[in-house]
């Protein structure tokens, strides 16, 4: 029979062997499956870096990810999305692709989207692409739209050029 059933199933003879082949070749990218959502979850985006009510900071900030300031920063902050906390003050430039703004900034805001919601208070100018201020915010300063807001230098830079030129 053991040499019946090889000569009359070739076929799945062939697919048995092949069989435990993939099973155990599935089971072998099956982990390189799950290492691979293992390398791609450090990719993920990290949480926000939280500044908490009782920090105060001196100096500037810079970061590629996410802040939230619920206490004081004396300096100039970058990062990709800034939300100020209602109980954070800040006193210094702020660029960001994304700003929320509940509570205080004394200084020059750049932002993609800018957005001050109504427990806001902001004593400086404000450069952005989009805006929406909500109703009950407190702003002091001028309000200017720009394509490219995080990048000072870019109507300064040929406003020059004529100048020397002239």
């Amino acid at each position: 029979m053991f040499s019946k059933s090889k000569i009359n199933d070739p076929a799945p003879q062939d697919a048995d062997v092949s069989k435990p082949a993939p099973s155990n070749a599935s089971a072998s990218p099956a982990p390189a499956k799950q290492s691979e959502f293992k390398a791609s979850a450090p990719k993920a985006k990290p949480p926000a870096s939280v500044l908490s009510s009782d920090l105060h900071v001196t100096g500037n900030m810079k970061t590629t990810g996410d802040v939230q300031v619920e206490g004081t920063v004396e300096g100039d902050i970058r990062a990709h999305l800034l939300t100020i906390g209602e109980t954070a003050t800040i006193k210094g430039e702020v660029v960001a692709d994304d700003v929320v703004i509940n509570g205080r900034i004394v200084g020059r805001v750049r932002g993609l989207k800018v957005r001050l919601t109504s427990t806001a208070r902001v004593e400086g100018d404000i450069i952005h692409k989009t805006i929406a201020i909500e109703s009950g915010a407190h702003f002091e300063g001028s309000v200017q739209r720009q394509d490219d807001p995080l990048n000072p230098g870019a109507k300064s830079a040929p406003a020059q050029k004529p100048n020397p030129a002239s």
